[in-house]
């Protein structure tokens, strides 16, 4: 007789009294019970809250809603947002380009990121050592700092100040200096990088056998390439493609920078300006469409790939890889990459540097022009009239660099330890209900962009809720804390997975058959041999949070300022050398993490998300 076919215990108060007892007396159990409320209760509570807010009558509102109350329902924030007479300027303008820019910048940046992967990993070309290094250290590299490192190079006087090639005496239209074509170009040559990753991550594993085969059948280079490579590597690059669309669309940093300027506003951009001047909840409404045109992507993505989620590229017998000559092609092929890496890295980033000993940018290097008062200097030592000293000698300064390393550093050791956690969990219950539920859960996150996930939990503390259950943490730094954490689970604990496999269960199953106990299994044989994934992981959600504008600047207050929102204030402001300085310093404090990560951790930027 079949399991299926034996009949079923009744569920007696005695049976369900001993399932309870041994859900409680099982450690592994608890922490999945735990692990699970804390998730419902930091990831589905407050998106439920925030679309909950789109629905609910605010009292800022009743002045336009005479005899409504507070509290009441209401489509008015859909309807105002959607169908109104401001809807074309407030969401469909701004949809509109938020779509341009994302769509533009995926042309651009996927096949970019494949090309380079390909031409890195598969091909003989020389310096793959150095080329492979300036190739990812646009990861690295914030996108905002981007943006401030084009204006060094393309500002018109449209913003007050001239850039490089304005001070040469060079026209700069303002089409290429600010909006799109100035957001898809900046933003390209950030995003390509994760093509490039994913890619060449793909193009390792496969068994170069493949592509002699179809040599040996007389197949020429760019057949090889369509039939054998391309399908190989397509979940990679579809996978890419999903990851640059949805950042692109959501992104605020780069958006903000270059299209405010001009009136230029994607979706993201207008959603802060509600957030910061009202309604809210049309904020918290626009934030609900980027959630769910990620959410649509991501469907799209599995449709596209239908079936075959996946392609076998490393089997039993040992592979190996042959790189193709590239032939005459080499000599073009690293003329190219040189053009292209000194005019996306090199060029950009020496006129950033340089701006920031400029007295006025855009005059030249001569010495009349160059200063240290941008760094060092007091107020009544400028030679122009500002409001600051040099950044060195600023308070503000000071405040915002320790409001760094204390977010990175809590944010980091926290997401870290939830990571492995929650990676202990997916791997022991990889088939099973609870290891399901919390991968799916622990996935929201990466749906939503910075900003509309940032907006959520604005929307969630704001005020308080159940009774003041759920506190206010309103202009806190436990809520940027906390915004940062929960952002990031979806890495920590992709990398707490990759951990936790890599350490065989037979180890806790001996230990438990020696009679060891769960706690004692965990101190013992988990926690010391995860001990330098756990490290890996920390360093590289340090760098990862370093970084992050989007996901924070809706909550800064003046008391909790970080380097990122302090160069983006001043950039808004027209301090541009005081602004370029402060992103000179994220810079670096973001490579020195990285390089210690590297030493220390042996941290892997491909594993970074």
């Amino acid at each position: 007789m079949a399991k299926k076919d034996l009949p079923r215990k009744p569920l007696t108060k005695t049976r369900l009294k001993n399932l309870i007892l041994n859900v409680l007396r099982n450690p592994f159990n608890m922490i999945v019970l735990v692990s699970l409320i804390v998730l419902f209760c930091l990831i589905v509570i407050p998106l439920l809250t925030m679309i909950k807010s789109t629905f609910t009558l605010a009292e800022g509102e009743l002045r336009r809603m005479p005899g409504h109350q507070a509290g009441e329902f209401t489509m008015y924030y859909w309807w105002y947002m959607a169908v109104s007479n401001m809807s074309k300027a407030v969401l469909w303008k701004p949809l509109l380009n938020s779509f341009v820019c994302g769509f533009f910048t995926t042309l651009i940046s996927v096949p970019l990121g494949s090309v380079l992967a390909w031409l890195m990993i598969r091909t003989d070309i020389p310096g793959k050592k150095l080329l492979g290094i300036l190739v990812t250290v646009p990861y690295m590299i914030p996108s905002w700092t981007k943006a401030l490192a084009w204006l060094a190079v393309f500002r018109t006087p449209t913003s007050g100040a001239n850039g490089f090639l304005t001070g040469l005496g060079i026209p700069i239209p303002d089409v290429l200096a600010y909006g799109p074509v100035a957001i898809v170009l900046c933003m390209s040559m950030h995003y390509y990088a994760f093509s490039y990753i994913q890619v060449s991550g793909a193009l390792r594993s496969i068994n170069s056998e493949l592509e002699e085969m179809g040599e040996i059948q007389g197949a020429n280079k760019a057949q090889i390439l369509r039939h054998i490579t391309l399908p190989l590597i397509l979940p990679s690059v579809l996978s890419a493609l999903v990851m640059t669309v949805s950042k692109s669309i959501g992104t605020y940093g780069v958006a903000a920078n270059l299209g405010n300027r001009i009136g230029y506003y994607t979706l993201a951009t207008r959603m802060r300006v509600f957030i910061d001047q009202g309604p809210q909840s049309v904020g918290y409404a626009m934030s609900i469409v980027l959630v769910g045109l990620a959410a649509l992507i991501l469907m799209s993505n599995q449709k596209a790939i239908g079936v075959r989620k996946s392609y076998a590229t490393v089997g039993g017998k040992g592979g190996r890889s042959t790189l193709m000559p590239l032939g005459a092609a080499k000599k073009p092929v690293m003329a190219f990459l040189s053009i292209f890496l000194f005019l996306a890295m090199v060029m950009p980033f020496f006129v950033l540097i340089m701006e920031t000993f400029q007295i006025t940018t855009g005059a030249g290097y001569g010495m009349d022009n160059l200063t240290l008062y941008n760094w060092i200097g007091t107020v009544d030592e400028a030679q122009k009239y500002t409001n600051y000293p040099g950044i060195f000698r600023h308070d503000e300064f000071w405040s915002a660099f320790k409001n760094t390393v204390k977010l990175t550093l809590i944010g980091s050791i926290i997401t870290a330890i939830c990571g492995q956690f929650l990676g202990y969990i997916s791997s022991r219950g990889r088939g099973k209900w609870y290891g399901n539920l919390t991968e799916q859960l622990v996935f929201v996150p990466y749906l939503m962009s910075g900003v509309a996930f940032s907006t959520m939990y604005f929307s969630m503390f704001s005020i308080p809720h159940l009774g003041g259950l759920i506190p206010s943490l309103y202009g806190t730094f436990t809520l940027i804390v906390l915004t940062s954490v929960v952002k990031h689970f979806p890495f920590a604990s992709r990398s707490g997975t990759a951990n936790m496999l890599s350490i065989s269960v037979e180890l806790e199953e001996a230990a438990d058959i020696a009679g060891a106990s769960f706690w004692k299994r965990m101190s013992s044989i988990i926690i010391p041999l995860a001990k330098n994934g756990f490290i890996s992981g920390f360093m590289l959600t340090f760098i990862s949070i370093a970084k992050e504008l989007d996901l924070i600047i809706i909550m800064m207050t003046p008391t909790t300022r970080t380097m990122s929102f302090l160069a983006f204030t001043y950039s808004q402001e027209g301090y541009n050398q005081m602004s370029d300085a402060i992103s000179v310093c994220v810079l670096l404090f973001i490579l020195v993490c990285y390089i210690v990560a590297n030493k220390v951790g042996g941290a892997d930027i491909g594993k970074s998300w």
